[in-house]
């Protein structure tokens, strides 16, 4: 038999390869949903706020009147946006420095074996399956200013006299707001770092505890460094939330008092929703990317430095 015969035999004896076994389709299967998502939620979405941000379109007017960059003038001109600004970065700060910090305490606490670790696991991941509107409205009581039980629970113990004003008070407003946002945030945020403490070899710990190294040593010096840019990543989760959510600020104190708790996310949504005035609510929800991107841009810079070493 010639070598072309025995090729064109073994040829017709090969299984043929179906549509499902192309790579390339699956590729393309794979990625269109997502594609898909992006360009009807995320991308619509940011050409549309662009163009209303250059305009001067109302919910009286909706025709798109192009006034090149007046809105946005306007924007700057309103203190409450720099006021919604420096709340922005201040409460993103803050709520995310004791997120770091809580969510590693936890992370440690729940990498050790103890009776009940399962119960404790799920106590602390319900505060993120809880949806955040239903959430923050249990805080709006838990903060009242005459239901209060951490007033009730102050007032026992003679550490407190009447009632304390948690939301109608500025400076214990936007640590209500802080609170809630880290109560919130601290669940996602010790997974992803608990993740991260499990995956370091236990050959690591193993000798670090043959030279001696304690608890701290062994926590600061060897499993934070190794961890950091799992840490990043959940500081990046941490600060997307924090930034876009408007949910903490609508319910607790819908900005007050006296926009003293005003974010861009709220502050554009009064503008541009609940004041009708849409092109300055456009143009406040833009000045959300630059933050979002330049914090981001950080952090991953960080964990991939970190990553490195």
């Amino acid at each position: 038999m010639s070598d072309e015969a025995l090729a064109a035999g073994v040829a017709s004896r090969r299984p043929r390869r179906s549509l499902l076994d192309s790579e390339r389709l699956l590729a393309v299967g794979g990625l269109t949903p997502a594609v898909v998502y992006i360009v009807a939620l995320v991308g619509f979405p940011f050409v549309l706020a662009v163009l209303m941000a250059f305009s001067d379109v109302t919910v009286g007017d909706p025709s798109l009147d192009f006034v090149g960059l007046e809105t946005l003038r306007q924007v700057l001109e309103d203190p409450v946006f720099w006021r919604a600004l420096r709340n922005t970065l201040f409460f993103t700060v803050v709520s995310n420095a004791l997120v770091v910090i809580l969510a590693t305490a936890l992370a440690l606490i729940l990498t050790k074996d103890f009776k009940f670790k399962w119960l404790i696991r799920l106590l602390v991941l319900l505060p993120w399956t809880t949806p955040v509107s239903l959430a923050t409205i249990s805080w709006l009581w838990t903060l009242d200013t005459i239901f209060s039980p951490i007033d009730w629970v102050l007032r026992q113990l003679g550490l407190l006299e009447g009632n304390m004003i948690w939301l109608g008070q500025p400076r214990l407003a936007l640590a209500s707001v802080i609170i809630v946002h880290t109560w919130r945030i601290v669940p996602l945020a010790a997974v992803i770092v608990m993740a991260g403490m499990l995956a370091i070899p236990t050959e690591i710990r193993d000798a670090s505890d043959i030279d001696g190294a304690g608890f701290w040593r062994r926590t600061f010096e060897i499993e934070i460094p190794l961890m950091a840019p799992i840490i990043g990543v959940a500081v990046l989760f941490g600060v997307i939330l924090s930034v876009t959510d408007m949910t903490v600020v609508h319910v607790l104190t819908r900005g007050g008092p006296t926009n003293y708790t005003q974010v861009l996310a709220s502050w554009a949504f009064y503008k541009g929703i609940e004041g009708g005035d849409l092109a300055q609510g456009a143009g406040t929800a833009l000045f959300l990317l630059p933050v979002l991107v330049a914090v981001a841009a950080l952090i991953l810079r960080f964990a991939r430095r970190t990553e490195v070493l």
